[in-house]
């Protein structure tokens, strides 16, 4: 495999690795912490893809879920006069469209890395509900090019200055960002869920009597 082809999977491996782990500390934090960090992520997005969010207010009002089906939580994207992105509940949110699929291949779409027909075709995404609302946000992203790792360290100021260095040693970061996730946020995770275990047992009627 030639060199160039490595280090592109490196860097891929190293953002999905990163966008995992922020995932499941957002679905941890929950609405009242990620909302006001996501309305920051639009309005940087906005900035940098003025023609894209000018096409997704003219869309009539609609909510799009869009489902990384290997993370623990899923985002409700609004479209229409006011676009709105927040994390959601896949088992209850309210949607007229939804997008499901893995982390990787949805980051793929959205950035307009690989063709969405293809993602399509294959079965890797799969599409549920008014599909006319998908087919005109997949135009509205139609020739951006997003990058939604730059975009989202741009809200940490001098963090934007270390994705470039990252990206150089993508391999490494990508094995420190796995050995981190394992190490330090996986026994973290197993003590809330033990934790909730203990209040929802607590809260059960007659324990005690």
């Amino acid at each position: 495999m030639p060199d160039h082809v490595r280090d592109e999977d490196a860097v891929r491996r190293m953002e999905v690795l990163a966008a995992g782990v922020a995932l499941r500390a957002a679905a941890r934090l929950g609405t009242g912490v990620t909302a006001p960090v996501l309305d920051r992520l639009l309005l940087v997005l906005a900035r940098s893809h003025p023609r894209a969010f000018a096409t997704l207010a003219e869309m009539p009002e609609a909510r799009v879920l869009l489902d990384p089906v290997d993370q623990p939580v899923a985002f409700l994207l609004t479209v229409g006069p006011t676009v709105r992105l927040r994390i959601a509940d896949r088992a209850t949110a309210e949607h007229e469209a939804a997008i499901r699929g893995p982390l990787p291949a949805l980051m793929d779409l959205l950035e307009g890395r690989i063709d969405g027909d293809a993602l399509f075709f294959r079965r890797t995404l799969r599409i549920e509900g008014d599909t006319a609302i998908v087919v005109a946000l997949r135009n509205a992203l139609d020739g951006e090019e997003i990058d939604l790792v730059s975009d989202l360290a741009a809200l940490g100021g001098p963090l934007r200055h270390a994705v470039p260095r990252l990206r150089r040693h993508a391999a490494r970061a990508a094995g420190v960002l796995e050995n981190a996730r394992r190490l330090l946020l996986g026994p973290v995770l197993t003590r809330l869920d033990t934790l909730e275990r203990r209040v929802e047992q607590g809260q059960r009627p007659g324990r005690g009597a």
